[in-house]
């Protein structure tokens, strides 16, 4: 049972040593700044995250051949790390690691890693998660691209337009699936000293409006996620984007500055490569003018 203990705490490359015969490569603490936590204090603010990696490798006879080409790179390994933290904002480390285990075993000479992710600044000690994973029980599999949307910011006008189904009806019947995008609402919205709670007061205000018209047509269902709009994609759902999520989580997401509606559409024009980008005013239905 001691054993056992100690090598619970062991260093991922000796717990990998003591489980297998196989070659293994390996990353050892690796410190990144990352901004990453489920908790308000741990948001808008980095924190040192180490990682220490271990994958074990399938052996053949040509890699023997001093190739390089030909053997599993360290750049697997500090690549799936950068990726995985360019993506998104991540609430847990338990997700960091999952998804850095899988871009690392999509090569296929990796056959298992272990994973084990520290946050060092949480108090005097480390706190961490580890994982181990098996190729073989991974099934990295490329879902189809959703249809490109057509994307729509409705000003207040068009929000309220008793004509809203009908432009809908025409929407939909342009051929791709349709998601909208609204403001604020058109009232002074709470103030806060702190930059960052201004800038969720001032996204939840964009929601507000986006419940609104939720209201107004039930083919009108509000989405705050990724998954959630690719899914209504795949389905050409008509769906109305609540910003927060996407836009706080995101790594490369606009900036305070650049969080003006049409900025925030154009932003999720290009994360989803939109079709067109239209808007809905008292002229009617026309191509998105400037900001």
């Amino acid at each position: 049972m001691a054993s056992e203990i100690r090598l619970a705490f062991a260093h991922p490359e000796e717990r990998a040593a003591a489980q297998s015969e196989r070659d293994r490569i390996s990353l050892r603490d690796y410190v990144r700044d990352v901004e990453i936590g489920a908790y308000q204090a741990e948001r808008g603010t980095t924190q040192r995250v180490c990682f220490n990696i271990v994958v074990e490798v399938r052996t053949a006879a040509e890699m023997l051949a001093d190739d390089v080409d030909k053997v599993l790179s360290y750049d697997t390994i500090t690549d799936a790390i950068d990726s995985a933290l360019a993506e998104e904002r991540l609430n847990l480390l338990e997700t960091l690691a999952e998804r850095i285990a899988e871009r690392i075993l999509a090569d296929p000479r990796a056959a298992r890693a272990f994973v084990r992710i520290e946050k060092l600044d949480r108090g005097p000690f480390a706190l961490g998660v580890e994982i181990v994973r098996e190729a073989d029980a991974i099934r990295v599999s490329v879902p189809e691209a959703p249809p490109r949307p057509r994307i729509v910011f409705l000003h207040e006008i068009g929000l309220h337009d008793h004509d809203l189904p009908i432009h809908l009806d025409r929407l939909e019947a342009m051929g791709n699936p349709v998601i909208l995008c609204v403001g604020p609402v058109p009232r002074p919205a709470p103030h806060s000293a702190v930059k960052a709670a201004q800038r969720r007061i001032d996204l939840l205000s964009v929601e507000q409006n986006a419940w609104v018209l939720a209201g107004r047509d039930p083919r009108c269902v509000v989405v705050s996620t990724r998954s959630e709009i690719d899914w209504a994609l795949r389905r050409h759902q008509t769906t109305v984007w609540a910003p927060s999520k996407m836009v706080l989580d995101s790594a490369d997401g606009p900036t305070p500055a650049t969080d003006h509606p049409r900025a925030l559409m154009r932003w999720l024009a290009q994360k989803l490569d939109a079709a067109e980008m239209l808007e809905l005013d008292e002229a009617g239905l026309h191509p998105l003018r400037g900001s």
